[in-house]
Formats: structure tokens, C-alpha cells, sequence
């Protein structure tokens, strides 16, 4: 599943895929948490804002709970009680039918502010199914995992090109779009027109906007290979030869062992040819490759 999307910035607003935004918590009207680091050294990145329907304060009592429950009308009801009687507040959540008529899986990230540890927990829920306790009759097995949002913000994680420069307050989303000028029109004032890559983190519940210098040159470029080993390596080796910087790769089959799509998002800033000069060269070394290979969509992302 392709959880990214490239935007050019108009002024200090960056429009979100409502699909993307809207998949962890982030919406029209509501407040957006958002912290701002910087990238220091020759890469293409320079500033990067992560956003949260969360004030980070509540980042070390998130949790990621899972809870398995029988295909029985009530079990939902049943596992929504045993977490809210003890104070856990339920946060996002989403449940699907695993196998039919007999297993459900409950996945949750809840907030455990009021509600203790989750080993507590965990045992508590163990001791109710040992002595077979009716309020947990249809209830499997309750998982409880830490959330771990807060490793963005440690330094062993984020690395030592990567500093933390600020922490806003929370901004209401509006139109599709987070406007950084309500917090950060000192330090990003110049961001209009500049491209930037969005990713939606789905463990966490995290979107992460990372803004590339201005001599960046996005391409991107899809292409169809063949469905057998050494194919995606033939394409990503040309294209390093050629100086491009992939930004991402995504791959899908089309056929079962004939033919895939491969899409790559490169920075041809550095690169050998010009925009158009690259088109040409890739249909020239795709015809040299072992297989049948095709250019079918390039653009520049601007």
C-alpha cells in the first residue's frame, strides 16, 4: 500500500491527500500537533514537520492494544467494556473480520493516562479468562504493545543530522492544508514553491512532511519489467550510475511471474542529464536490459 505523496507547497500551506490525512485522526476543524526538525548536511531534505492528533505530552502513555475476539454479536461490546471499566481511552481504532464467522481482530491505539500499566492490565484480563469470567466469554486474547511514538523525537533515532527545532501549538486544520505560518513563519518562510514528500507512519499514527531544497529536480518515473528476480535491481543500478537519488520505490505485480509495475520518485538535482535528457537515456538503456522493460509515464513533479 503506497502510504506517500509528493506536493508543490503553495505559500506557507501544505494540502494533505485527504485519504492520508484523514487515515490517522487528521481533519477539517480539528487540532493538528506538529514539531519541526531540521536535516543538516548535503542531502536533498532540509526541514521535515511531523503532525499528530495528539499533543506530545500523551506520547509515553499511547499504546497499541490488539484485541482478538470471536465472530459473536457482543464481542466488540464485551472488549470495548473491559478497557473502558478499567480507563483506557480508545483512540483510533479499526476492526476487521479475519476469518470468517470465527475470529475478529480489534487493532486500537489507546491512551493508558487513567488506567495504569498495561501489565496490569494483561493480568488482570489473564486472571478473568482463567476463572472464566462472563465478561470476557468472547474475548480471545487481548495484546498490549507500546506505541513508541516519542522514538521520532530521541536522539539515538533521529540521528545527528536531524535536530528538534520547535514544538507548535496546535493548529486547526483548514481547507485540506496545514499552514506552517501559524507556528513556524520564522523558520519556514520560504517554503512556497518549494516540492515536499508526505508520509503517513500507520503504526504510529503520524504524518511526516518533509520539505527538499530548491535545486531539487523530483522525476517520476513508472515502469513496466518483468515479474522475476533481478528485474527491479537492473533499473535501480542504471539509475544509480546516472547520479539519480531515489526518493521512493514502489512495486506491484501486474501478472503473476510475467509482468510488474515499478514506480520510482528520483532526485535528478545531481544527476547526468537534464529532465529530458534522462528520458531519453532510460529508453535507450531499458532496450539493452535482460527482459522486456518499458518506460510508461515520466513527469516531472513540479
Amino acid at each position: 500500500m503506497k502510504v506517500w505523496d509528493f506536493v508543490k507547497v503553495a505559500g506557507p500551506k501544505v494540502r494533505i491527500d485527504k485519504g492520508l490525512s484523514e487515515s490517522i485522526g487528521l481533519v477539517d476543524g480539528g487540532y493538528v500537533y506538529s514539531t519541526l526538525f531540521e536535516y543538516r548536511g548535503d542531502g536533498a531534505k532540509e526541514y521535515e514537520l511531523i503532525l499528530s492528533a495528539f499533543p506530545q505530552e500523551n506520547y509515553r502513555t499511547l499504546t497499541n492494544v490488539t484485541a482478538y475476539m470471536r465472530d459473536v454479536p457482543g464481542s466488540t461490546a464485551q472488549a470495548a467494556k473491559f478497557l473502558g471499566s478499567r480507563g483506557v481511552n480508545i483512540l483510533n481504532s479499526v476492526s476487521l473480520n479475519a476469518i470468517s464467522d470465527t475470529v475478529i481482530i480489534w487493532k486500537m491505539l489507546v491512551d493508558l493516562s487513567f488506567a495504569g500499566e498495561a501489565d496490569i492490565l494483561r493480568e488482570t484480563f489473564k486472571a478473568l479468562k482463567n476463572s472464566n469470567d462472563e465478561s470476557v466469554s468472547k474475548l480471545d486474547h487481548i495484546e498490549f504493545t507500546p506505541a513508541d511514538i516519542g522514538r521520532v523525537f530521541r536522539s539515538k533515532s533521529t540521528g545527528s543530522n536531524k535536530s528538534e527545532l520547535r514544538r507548535g501549538a496546535p493548529v486547526t486544520m483548514s481547507g485540506g492544508s496545514f499552514d506552517t505560518s501559524v507556528e513556524y513563519h520564522d523558520l519556514l518562510r520560504d517554503i512556497g514553491g518549494m516540492m515536499a514528500m508526505i508520509i503517513v507512519d500507520p503504526s504510529s499514527w503520524m504524518l511526516s512532511i518533509t520539505f527538499f531544497r530548491k535545486n531539487t529536480k523530483l522525476v517520476r518515473m513508472v515502469f513496466s519489467i518483468p515479474d522475476c528476480p533481478g528485474s527491479i535491481q537492473q533499473v535501480v543500478d542504471h539509475l544509480a550510475s546516472e547520479n539519480a537519488n531515489l526518493i521512493s520505490v514502489f512495486s506491484k505485480v501486474k501478472i503473476c511471474y510475467q509482468t510488474m509495475a515499478l514506480d520510482i520518485t528520483a532526485d535528478l538535482g545531481a544527476g547526468r542529464h537534464s529532465v529530458d535528457g534522462m528520458r531519453k537515456e532510460l529508453t535507450k538503456a531499458l532496450g539493452s536490459m535482460n527482459g522486456v522493460f518499458e518506460l510508461t509515464e515520466y513527469e516531472e513533479l513540479n
